[in-house]
């Protein structure tokens, strides 16, 4: 796995070999990347890396600008390794890396966030309730973009905030606002890829 693009950009690192973690892709991750430049201005965002693996994504984010990045994981391997990359990017001053549940996060959780990344394991039988909680808990910027990362047997274009979607694969990102965005704002954004 690599980090693709910013300060940080080309560096390799290996996920532990034990790693219950299933890492976004580079392919599907580069993808993610080209929209949200797009969608958002990452430099200087405060982020929220729920089920946060090996923590991917977060290194993406801090390479390319963001000053405040939280990461929820409860997985011990990837915790330790999660420190490692910190120390190894040097920015630990920015990364508050959290060991816990995702959902209590989420009940004790305040916000906002500039960005939201959800990565959930694609079996999980509550993934459903990830989006509300989001949004019902107002852990959104009023600019805030959350995104959801699902097979396409999950389907959420019908769900408050909700106004896109692109699929790589069996890796689909769901793009979701706050619900207090103006409707004209999300209208002009394409819904699918």
């Amino acid at each position: 796995m690599r980090i693709i693009s910013g300060e940080f950009g080309g560096i390799r690192f290996q996920p532990p070999a034990k790693t219950p973690a299933r890492p976004t892709t580079d392919l599907a991750k580069e993808g993610l990347f080209n929209i949200l430049e797009n969608l958002i201005s990452l430099d200087g965002i405060s982020s929220l890396d729920l089920f946060a693996g090996t923590g991917s994504i977060s290194y993406e984010l801090a390479s390319r600008g963001a000053d405040s990045l939280t990461l929820v994981e409860r997985d011990g391997g990837n915790l330790g390794f999660i420190r490692q990359m910190m120390a190894r990017l040097g920015v630990e001053d920015r990364f508050n890396l959290r060991g816990m549940d995702v959902f209590r996060y989420l009940r004790e959780a305040e916000g906002p966030f500039d960005f939201i990344f959800a990565g959930p394991p694609y079996a999980l039988k509550n993934i459903d309730d990830i989006p509300r909680l989001v949004l019902q808990n107002n852990l959104l910027a009023v600019e805030g973009i959350f995104v959801l990362e699902h097979t396409p047997k999950n389907a959420y274009e019908n769900h408050p905030g909700f106004f896109r979607k692109t699929n790589y694969g069996t890796t689909v990102f769901s793009f979701f606002r706050p619900q207090n965005v103006d409707d004209e704002k999300t209208s002009t954004i394409s819904r699918d890829l």
